[in-house]
């Protein structure tokens, strides 16, 4: 690797950085980590992972190198090693197979998700169909969806989908919501559903996690005000690409997903006098404070803690990995 001399501090161009509050990890994404972890302390390695726990390269990366070992599919794994589920949430027929097979799992399934598949298993159950707007082919939509039989769920992904919806049958509707979609997409979709279809009970919140809405929110009052945006997050977390469209919505010049400061490409800071910086909820936050040390290196940077909610959320672990 070429090293480069440092810029001297007279040459430094200034620049000031605006930090998202909140950024990075949430409740459910620090649970299901901590959930590999000690399950290789306990257990001793390997620990089998089906799917990416959470969706971020450096922490998959790192818990390999703990001992973790991640598949696709049960069958992947043997018989006497324990496995653990992500925190997207699996389908009904992934405990059924373990359970079968008599295998050791932990469900790191995020509770926020959870929470969702009740409230499409008790919908169901009163006799509705129900229309899931979501991202298909996303864990959680495969999870959600996985929950009930076939043809119980329609997925709507677009407002061009809920323009063209048919209803199958005569059965009442209801709604449910991938929990790391865009809050002002899913209203408009919404929006759209329940003028076709007034019996819909009224758009609320409550799916799309807290923690999704407070990014986007932080966000909001950064691109309004930002000539960039970076966004530290995997290409494959909805959460995090969501948050570069909602950047650009709320005003941004420029929002860039990096999944660190290696694939910022500092071209893209000429002309901006304003960087906001934050992450995507399954974004360490040693990748965020690298990021910020990156952009000192180059800059007479003044870095700026932005105003935002606060987050005391904390979600319980297994019994098993208590006790």
């Amino acid at each position: 690797m070429t090293l480069h001399a440092p810029i001297p501090a007279s040459d430094k161009r200034p620049l000031t950085v605006r930090l998202a509050t909140p950024r990075g990890f949430c409740a459910g994404v620090d649970r299901a980590i901590q959930i590999v972890e000690r399950a290789i302390g306990k257990y001793g390695a390997p620990v089998y992972v089906r799917h990416e726990i959470v969706h971020n390269r450096h922490v998959v990366d790192r818990l390999k190198a703990m001992g973790a070992v991640f598949v696709k599919e049960l069958d992947e794994c043997p018989d006497d090693r324990p496995v653990v589920f992500s925190a997207h949430g699996v389908p009904k027929s992934v405990p059924e197979g373990a359970r079968a097979r008599e295998l050791l799992f932990l469900d790191a399934t995020c509770p926020l998700v959870s929470k969702v598949h009740v409230e499409a298993e008790r919908h169901h159950a009163a006799g509705r169909h129900i229309i899931l707007i979501g991202h298909a082919g996303h864990p959680e939509v495969v999870g959600t969806m996985g929950q009930l039989p076939p043809g119980a769920i329609s997925l709507v992904e677009t407002v061009e989908d809920a323009e063209v919806f048919q209803r199958p049958g005569e059965a009442p509707l209801a709604y449910a919501t991938q929990t790391t979609l865009s809050v002002d997409d899913t209203s408009e979709i919404l929006a759209v559903l329940k003028r076709r279809f007034p019996e819909l009970p009224d758009p609320h919140k409550e799916d799309i996690c807290y923690a999704t809405t407070n990014r986007q929110e932080a966000v909001k009052r950064l691109g309004a005000g930002c000539d960039l945006v970076l966004v530290v997050g995997s290409k494959n977390s909805s959460n995090s690409v969501r948050l570069v469209e909602v950047a650009l919505r709320a005003g941004a010049r420029d929002a860039r997903l990096v999944d660190d400061a290696t694939q910022v490409d500092w071209s893209w800071l000429e002309g901006v006098s304003t960087l906001g910086i934050t992450a995507g909820a399954s974004a360490p936050e040693p990748l965020i404070e690298a990021l910020v040390e990156a952009v000192r290196v180059r800059f007479d940077a003044e870095v700026i803690e932005d105003a935002g909610e606060r987050e005391t959320v904390t979600f319980k672990l297994p019994r098993l990995l208590t006790a």
